[in-house]
């Protein structure tokens, strides 16, 4: 019997992790199912304004359809990796992971497309809800930048994920990282709030990180008053310089072994007494 194919083996890893994400109700809900909620209920509760862009004035709803699909893209693969990675770490599974016989850029490679594949159909349910009940346009010429746009910013934002993952500490600080580093860029990144002629200091913290400028060119690409062909050079080339940046990093803080931190958490956990945990639950 031959060793499979690198393909076959990455696409083997890349089904895994999607299956895996998709047996997680709570990340399910969080990646895709909320955003989708506060698609619904921002324009329940704005949609019939107006957003003033450099281009001219568009739509509340369409502004937060482009808005909030590119978020679930950085939250499928930003968020879900800081996430994701300490807790395989600390469990253990990177290590064996890395003791098999399957390289181990087979398994990142893998674990990297599945997060990609998930961000795609969030941003592809997103834009669709927008068609359906926004009125969303999507210009076939605008296409090709949209394709772009999506694989520099889910590309960047993967590898600052894995970087910031390599510098936390432990699992159980993750969570605490992962929304401390995204939501309050969010704010001012035009997702949650149409910001119209903010302080100089706030556009210009925004411009600097590249949420905003990954969001203000995804949203390029579906505004009507942007022309053909929607490409945003100057800042696709921010998201870039920061996926670059994120990709040297990770390279070097990233470990297959647990934590220190981390692995005595597991083992107090695995060698806690029956009698313990019925009087902690009770």
């Amino acid at each position: 019997m031959s060793w499979p194919s690198a393909f076959t083996l990455v696409r083997e890893q890349t089904r895994y992790q999607i299956l895996t994400f998709m047996r997680s109700p709570v990340g399910l809900f969080f990646t895709i199912g909320l955003p989708l909620v506060m698609l619904v209920l921002f324009n329940a509760l704005f949609g019939d304004g107006t957003v003033d862009t450099p281009a001219g004035s568009w739509s509340v709803q369409q502004f937060y359809t482009g808005g909030l699909a590119a978020f679930t893209a950085v939250s499928a693969t930003y968020t879900n990796l800081v996430n994701m990675v300490p807790i395989r770490r600390d469990d253990g599974i990177l290590k064996r992971w890395r003791s098999t016989p399957i390289p181990p850029s087979i398994y990142l490679t893998g674990w990297i497309l599945g997060a990609l594949t998930v961000a795609l159909l969030g941003v592809v349910l997103q834009l669709t809800v927008g068609v359906l009940a926004y009125d969303l346009t999507i210009d076939a010429s605008k296409v090709p930048a949209m394709i772009l746009t999506f694989v520099v910013g889910v590309a960047a934002f993967a590898a600052l994920g894995l970087a910031v993952a390599g510098l936390v500490p432990n699992a159980d600080s993750a969570p605490a990282v992962a929304n401390a580093t995204i939501l309050p860029l969010a704010f001012v990144s035009d997702i949650f709030i149409p910001l119209e002629d903010p302080p100089r200091w706030l556009d210009l913290v925004g411009d600097i990180f590249p949420l905003k400028p990954f969001v203000n060119s995804f949203q390029n690409t579906l505004n009507p008053l942007v022309d053909s062909p929607g490409f945003t050079w100057d800042k696709m080339a921010v998201v870039a310089a920061w996926g670059v940046v994120g990709a040297i990093i990770a390279s070097k803080t990233f470990t297959w072994e647990p934590s220190t931190s981390g692995s005595k958490r597991d083992k107090r956990r695995r060698h806690k007494s029956p009698a313990a945990s019925a009087d902690f639950s009770g």
